[in-house]
């Protein structure tokens, strides 16, 4: 079985962007969530993690003999193996405009990215209008994920980017999270649709374990202070 290697669900962005897909698409796995308790190279995440990955970070997955990192890798890796889900657009024209709208994603969007990290238990609507007041760059990458979002939707129909759910989908919902821990403006028709993402079976049972770690963190502090 798939075995899928995540940091945590609270916090881990490009884990999300996987374990959605994973779950979403209904695929047989086993999940492994490694606690993220630093990022230092003598950190136990970070040696439990050069164990079984040669970058030493997450998200992972390990497929028999066959490792494979990095997010875009490893969702490519499983459109490859998992023909029948059609993870991607059938269409090729589609699906080769869905490749590139992840592909600016993954490298593109760096100022949302620094400014307004994902943190999904959090509810931080007046630190996102200081962001939206005083950071420009942040205001472009909601224009072009706004820009994007619409423009998809009118061509392929909704309620997905596509149309039925796929990859970008996946992709997109920490951005979605983000822009609701944020509170960011949203035009009506973007705000919909990041509520249509938040309802996915996928993104709820992620995010319902980010609260519950969460949960479990806050429990456990006190004995932590003891020690």
């Amino acid at each position: 079985m798939l075995q899928f290697h995540t940091g945590n669900k609270n916090y881990s962005s490009w884990s999300m962007r996987v374990g959605v897909l994973l779950a979403q698409a209904q695929i047989p796995h086993e999940e492994t969530v490694l606690r993220m308790d630093g990022f230092g190279p003598d950190s136990e995440f970070k040696q439990r993690l050069r164990a079984i990955s040669p970058t030493g970070k997450v998200p992972l997955l390990i497929d028999g003999d066959t490792t494979v990192w990095d997010s875009l890798a490893i969702v490519e890796y499983l459109a490859e193996r998992f023909p029948e889900k059609h993870l991607w657009p059938q269409d090729g024209s589609a699906r080769a405009r869905a490749r590139s709208v992840v592909a600016e994603l993954h490298s593109g969007f760096g100022a949302l990215r620094q400014h307004c990290s994902m943190s999904i238990e959090a509810q931080l609507p007046d630190v996102g209008a200081i962001i939206w007041r005083d950071q420009p760059t942040v205001r472009a990458d909601v224009q072009r994920a706004v820009d994007l979002i619409t423009e998809l939707l009118a061509t392929y129909g909704g309620p997905m980017l596509f149309g039925a759910f796929s990859i970008a989908d996946a992709w997109y919902a920490p951005m979605c999270m983000r822009f609701a821990t944020y509170a960011l403006p949203l035009p009506r028709q973007v705000q919909d649709y990041v509520q249509r993402v938040q309802a996915l079976p996928g993104v709820k049972a992620w995010v319902d374990a980010a609260h519950a770690e969460q949960d479990f963190l806050a429990f456990m502090e006190p004995y932590r202070l003891r020690r």
